[in-house]
């Protein structure tokens, strides 16, 4: 056991003893997520390098502290990426705060998300203990579940110290282009073409512009740009990274940003407020203030769920509200692995 393990299950052990909070911490990149928390400040930004990578085996395990442009420069020299796409928010984001807010980006509906490419976890649960779950192997599937449970817990089971991840190789061709259409004919057209054998790797669409990447081998790429038609966009790379990274202009400013996650399928929301369409359908954001009852009203109905993603009164909660048997799996959860119940008190509203 490393010393910063050691140190940090002896610091929630005493924690957990006095019940007395702890607010899990790296790079800061993503405090604005979720509820805000309480609690004495553990910082594991410190706990930082590669533990193995093995690029033939496609298999990488880091430090949670890590950062992610590490973590991405290491893998770019081997001609590999992280395939879930993580934003950043800045570059002090690392691994592990990825990982606990389960944090995908553009490519996620073609690829996965966060936690399908977790292969093992170690964390410190909420008694002090050091547990590992999964392993570096991904024929390995003992303990699949339980270090998938990590990604997008808030650090409210455990503290992650080390990950490991399936990697896929860059794809060698990529391209980008842009159809003018409504908000209506975006739906149909992306569900048509996701049932197509066509290389998609992202889809966005805003102010009644669809734009559509296409990444994979060349002549994939040149087949798929002749069947579909579009207008090229010659710096392509640069929209989906700012897409990523939430810094085009539909995201600057101070209105509250809202996430829908929805069925891919289900039409226009009918909500009278700047939206961007992304994930083929099934992530919508939303920019203004609104009461909390509509924007779940509307996620329901197209049979997801509502977050209040960035800015506006949070005192109302951030997540959408659980189903009553999905609340209690949660809790028994949360007693098994934090039964002080010191670990990112509040975070997630009630967890």
């Amino acid at each position: 056991m490393s010393d910063f393990i050691a140190q940090t299950a002896e610091r929630v052990r005493e924690h957990a003893a006095r019940k007395s909070p702890l607010r899990i911490r790296g790079g800061g990149t993503k405090d604005f997520l979720g509820a805000s928390g309480a609690g004495e400040p553990l910082e594991v930004s410190s706990y930082t390098g590669i533990v193995a990578y093995e690029p033939r085996e496609l298999v990488l395990t880091v430090r949670a502290g890590t950062r992610l442009a590490d973590i991405e420069r290491a893998l770019a020299a081997e001609g590999q990426m992280l395939p879930f796409e993580p934003p950043r928010f800045g570059e002090a984001a690392t691994i592990g705060g990825t990982v606990a807010c389960n944090l995908s980006g553009p490519r996620r509906p073609f690829a996965g998300a966060a936690r399908d490419f977790v292969l093992g976890a170690r964390i410190v649960n909420g008694k002090g203990e050091d547990l590992s779950f999964g392993g570096r192997v991904i024929k390995n599937v003992a303990g699949y579940d339980v270090s998938r449970l990590m990604a997008g817990a808030f650090g409210t089971l455990g503290v992650l110290t080390e990950l490991s991840f399936k990697v896929l190789p860059r794809p060698p061709a990529e391209a980008t282009l842009a159809f003018e259409m409504d908000e209506a004919a975006m739906i149909e057209a992306v569900n048509r073409w996701a049932g197509q054998p066509l290389p998609l790797s992202a889809t966005a669409w805003e102010s009644g512009v669809l734009r559509v990447r296409l990444s994979g081998a060349a002549s994939a790429v040149a087949a798929a740009r002749a069947k579909l038609g579009g207008a090229d966009v010659p710096d392509g790379g640069t929209y989906w990274l700012s897409l990523r990274e939430q810094a085009l202009p539909f995201f600057e400013g101070d209105a509250p940003l809202w996430r829908l996650s929805v069925a891919q399928t289900a039409g226009p929301l009918g909500l009278t407020m700047p939206q961007l369409v992304e994930w083929g359908g099934g992530q919508r954001w939303l920019r203004g203030d609104a009461e909390l009852g509509p924007m779940r009203d509307a996620a329901q109905k197209a049979r997801g769920h509502a977050t209040r993603f960035r800015g506006g009164d949070r005192a109302g909660g951030v997540f959408h509200p659980l189903a009553p048997a999905i609340a209690k799996i949660h809790r028994r959860l949360k007693e098994a692995f934090d039964p002080a119940g010191v670990l990112n008190p509040g975070r997630m509203d009630n967890f």
